[in-house]
C-alpha cells in the first residue's frame, strides 16, 4: 500500500510540473506540431478592461527573449490561446488579428491581404469560453491554426508567419504585458 502511495505521489508530482498556470488556464510545458517538440518560453494574460480575455504561451525549440527574432526564424513554433472570456467573439477575434496584422507590418499588409483573409476565414464558429486555439508555424507547410486540436486550415509564407507571430512579439503588440510574460523565457 506504501508504494501505491508513493507511486501516486510521483506520478501528481510529475504531472503537474509539467503544466503552468496561467490565470485560470492550464498551458502544458511541452507540445508538438509537425513532429517536432517545443517547450514553453513564457506564458501570461491578454487583459481587457481588467478582463482575462486569454492565457498565451509562446512555444519554442530553444529560448529566446527576442521577439522579432523569434517572429522570423524559419523553424517549427506555437502561440497557444485559451480562452478565458466570453468577451473574445469570433468577430472580435477576426477584428483583433485584423488589426494586429496592420500594426505588425506598419500599414503595409498588401503583399498578405488575401493570407489574411484566408487565415482569418479559418475561425469560422463562434468562440467559447475553455477552447484552446494553436496558432502554429509549421516549417515547410506555413502557418496553420488548430482549435480545440483539431487543424484548421493553413497559409503559406514565411512573410506571412512573420507577420502573424508580431502580432503578439513584435515592436507594436497586441498586448506588451503579455509580450514580456512570451518572452521571460522562464
Amino acid at each position: 500500500m506504501k508504494k501505491l502511495i508513493f507511486l501516486i505521489a510521483i506520478t501528481i508530482g510529475v504531472s503537474t510540473q509539467a503544466q503552468v498556470q496561467v490565470g485560470d488556464a492550464v498551458l502544458p510545458k511541452k507540445v508538438t506540431f509537425n513532429g517536432e517538440e517545443l517547450t514553453i518560453n513564457g506564458a501570461g494574460i491578454r487583459e481587457k478592461f481588467f478582463f482575462d480575455i486569454y492565457a498565451g504561451g509562446l512555444y519554442l525549440k530553444k529560448k529566446s527573449k527576442n521577439g522579432n527574432e523569434i517572429a522570423s526564424l524559419d523553424e517549427t513554433m506555437a502561440i497557444k490561446l485559451h480562452i478565458l472570456s466570453g468577451m473574445m467573439s469570433r468577430s472580435k477575434m477576426e477584428g483583433a488579428l485584423r488589426d494586429g496584422f496592420d500594426k505588425s507590418t506598419n500599414g503595409n499588409t498588401k503583399a498578405i491581404d488575401k493570407r489574411i483573409n484566408k487565415f482569418v476565414g479559418f475561425i469560422n464558429n463562434e468562440i467559447e469560453v475553455g477552447q484552446i486555439y494553436d496558432i502554429v508555424y509549421e516549417k515547410g507547410k506555413g502557418s496553420v491554426i488548430y482549435k480545440d486540436g483539431e487543424e484548421k486550415g493553413y497559409v503559406e509564407g514565411l512573410d506571412f508567419k512573420e507577420a502573424l507571430f508580431k502580432i503578439w512579439l513584435g515592436d507594436k503588440p497586441a498586448d506588451k504585458s503579455l509580450k514580456s510574460e512570451m518572452l521571460s523565457a522562464f
